[in-house]
């Protein structure tokens, strides 16, 4: 009885370090492909995360696994996913943080131009919504798994189609000087109100298909997300905004005990909001929002812990991504066709959107299709969408690689746009982004 006792302890050893071989040796390569993907990317005039995001898909079955499937899958499949899995949606939960963190509602609050803005926002939403809506209803019996309403598919379509990625967009903009002119003030108010309105759609969304469209199961879900999204703004924040003044972070000083309060709350209300039936993500969001408007949280939290997050998680999550999208699930011709009109609807949606408000308000064809341009940029948001939609079992592989394509397009094509239009409104190319 001891030697088998002593025998399934050596295995279950064995298991255990092979499982802690194979996912070092993942980061290991993930970590090192991010970084050159991202110092690739800058040299061609691209943001780091586009590098990093396109990385992330060709380590994967795309690319990698089509090469060498033996090597991939030594790599890969010698040993369970789940450490990926776990750290990459740990990643994102701790990125989610540090989004709410770093938004800036007065954005929000900017008067100058808001009859623009608010139309921008609002046709930039309602069109990309339409077209996604009509898209994922009408293909949801061809591309849609099995038994997963016309409806579910369609509002996720509709959700991803309908995203911009703030925090993408706002680097772009730095890098192009443009954050303090009048169109840039435009761009990123305008996109932090479809960043807002589309974190809400996801969540109604998602908490709508958990609910399976039962009307008072839905309503129950709603009003518990409701109530603890009023008790961490009422009372939660002020709690531990105390805290924070209390321990006094700054540039270079996070106070381990702060550190570790805020780490705890974290997953605490990822927790809690993955009780309530929607992903553990929004309870991190949500962290950070409430405490958005503490300065120096913000300077701590990038200079000690946000570098870490941006360098080790999210190449992890880009990764995890790319493991889930093959581009080789588009097998026919009818497929391509299908992804390319994914692109266009999301492109027609955003970029249509976005301009024709723009030019009712009295903009210029430049600046409306710089605007545009900007509106359409979605490059890691769009993906944290998919992958909810992909983890409800909404959407199919399929359609999930072809929306991964899209994100990627939308994005890709946004630094070479801005290059070429921005001189011909007289906003001279900062040297860095010049080719």
């Amino acid at each position: 009885m001891s030697q088998t006792a002593d025998a399934l302890h050596a295995v279950a050893v064995h298991r255990s370090e092979a499982l802690l071989f194979f996912t070092l040796l993942q980061l290991a390569i993930i970590i090192l492909a991010a970084r050159a993907g991202g110092a690739l990317a800058l040299r061609c005039g691209q943001s780091p995360a586009v590098g990093e995001i396109i990385t992330g898909i060709l380590l994967g079955p795309s690319l990698f696994g089509w090469l060498a499937p033996d090597l991939f899958a030594l790599v890969f499949r010698s040993a369970s996913g789940e450490p990926m899995q776990i750290l990459s949606q740990i990643g994102l939960l701790l990125l989610m943080f540090q989004i709410g963190l770093e938004f800036d509602f007065g954005h929000l609050r900017e008067r100058k131009h808001q009859r623009t803005v608010l139309w921008v926002a609002s046709a930039g939403l309602a069109l990309p919504f339409a077209l996604g809506l009509g898209f994922g209803w009408y293909t949801a019996p061809l591309l849609a798994p099995p038994g997963v309403s016309p409806l579910a598919a369609g509002l996720f379509v509709a959700t991803a189609f309908s995203i911009t990625a703030l925090p993408i967009l706002g680097r772009i903009m730095i890098e192009f000087q443009l954050s303090r002119t009048a169109l840039g003030v435009i761009a990123i108010s305008a996109a932090a109100i479809n960043d807002v309105v589309g974190w809400l759609l996801l969540a109604l969304v998602s908490t709508l298909a958990v609910s399976h469209f039962e009307p008072l199961a839905f309503a129950a879900k709603v009003a518990m997300v409701l109530a603890f999204f009023a008790f961490a703004w009422l009372v939660l924040r002020p709690l531990v905004k105390r805290l924070v003044r209390r321990a006094r972070p700054g540039r270079g000083h996070f106070p381990p005990n702060l550190m570790g309060a805020l780490l705890a709350l974290i997953f605490l209300a990822g927790m809690t909001t993955y009780q309530l039936g929607i992903f553990a993500i929004f309870g991190g969001f949500l962290m950070g929002v409430i405490l958005h408007d503490e300065h120096e949280l913000r300077e701590a939290w990038n200079t000690r812990v946000g570098h870490f997050v941006t360098v080790f998680f999210l190449p992890i999550f880009f990764t995890y991504t790319g493991l889930r999208t093959d581009v080789g699930s588009l097998d026919s011709a009818a497929a391509w066709g299908w992804c390319a009109l994914v692109v266009a609807l999301a492109t027609v949606g955003k970029f249509g959107g976005s301009y024709l408000a723009a030019r009712r308000c009295g903009l210029g064809h430049h600046e409306a299709s710089l605007l545009g341009i900007m509106m359409n940029t979605r490059a890691l948001m769009e993906l944290i969408v998919i992958n909810v939609g992909y983890d409800l079992g909404v959407i199919s592989q399929q359609v999930f690689t072809m929306l991964v394509i899209m994100a990627i397009a939308s994005t890709v094509v946004t630094t070479p746009c801005l290059r070429l239009w921005l001189p011909r409104i007289g906003h001279p190319l900062p040297p860095a982004v010049r080719e």
